[in-house]
């Protein structure tokens, strides 16, 4: 186990480097409050998506730790939008997606054979019968993803941009070619559209391996990865920190599942 001193050293150098992705702006964007006018509704779009009754008391549980409201606000989630919710896993975050876009927008809740190994159906079960009917369910294999060209005003990939560097053939998880993933990602979206990602953060310097063996990666690896594939990075935020978290752990240790350290970044398409 680190230090405490290690614990805010690493936390720190984690993040400084985001001060070249529009950390003070975004800093400044989650805790300013909205300006509202009287046409507006008096309670945001992403706090009724939240607060929404339909929601299975069991989600409830994570808001806490992973602020959605906050993120989707922040990433530039709209009503309206077609959404691609990458490695959408159980759908905790497309079910919000969905109530945020509404009915004029939509929702494609990936996944793949890995995730239904972990989450079973549950995904399936979640946008059965009547709920949320303006989300489809996409099954795509690694390597094997073909969107169509700009179709897509946000691609979501909360929690995953390290499996990119994840390996598991006995959990069917392939190696991902990860240049011709963001290629992919990038041929989807829409001119300006916007590419979403919260993951939990390694030290700076730590290899890109580290989102095999930690499930961590290193920011500025996203963000040399992103640009190299033509993105904007356009905004930061250490909204979902803890300076608790010594930032070498695996996610799933004891202890830190679910507190760990977390990096949200929002990224453009050119236009």
């Amino acid at each position: 186990m680190r230090t405490s001193v290690f614990n805010v050293l690493g936390a720190t150098l984690a993040f400084t480097l985001l001060a070249g992705c529009g950390q003070q702006a975004a800093d400044e964007a989650a805790t300013k409050s909205p300006t509202v006018d009287a046409s507006e509704p008096a309670i945001s779009v992403y706090a009724a998506a939240v607060s929404s009754t339909t929601r299975p008391d069991k989600d409830r549980e994570r808001d806490a730790g992973r602020k959605p409201a906050e993120i989707l606000e922040f990433m530039g989630i709209k009503p309206g939008m077609t959404v691609f919710d990458m490695f959408s896993g159980s759908g905790w975050y497309a079910e919000i997606i969905a109530t945020v876009v509404g009915d004029s927008g939509h929702v494609i809740a990936h996944t793949n054979t890995a995730y239904k190994g972990f989450v079973g159906d549950a995904l399936e079960e979640r946008f059965s019968g009547d709920r949320h009917s303006n989300v489809e369910i996409l099954l795509a294999e690694n390597n094997q993803l073909v969107l169509e060209e700009n179709s897509l005003d946000a691609v979501m990939l909360i929690q995953s941009f390290h499996d990119l560097y994840h390996v598991d053939v006995a959990g069917n998880w392939e190696k991902i070619d990860a240049p011709a993933f963001l290629a992919e990602v990038k041929k989807g979206l829409k001119p300006g559209g916007i590419v979403a990602i919260v993951d939990h953060a390694a030290i700076a310097g730590a290899p890109p391996e580290t989102g095999d063996s930690l499930h961590r990666i290193d920011p500025a690896i996203v963000v040399a990865r992103m640009e190299a594939a033509g993105f904007i990075c356009e905004a930061s935020s250490d909204i979902l920190s803890n300076p608790d978290d010594d930032l070498t752990q695996m996610v799933f240790a004891e202890g830190i599942r679910g507190k760990t350290t977390r990096f949200a970044m929002r990224f453009r398409s050119p236009e």
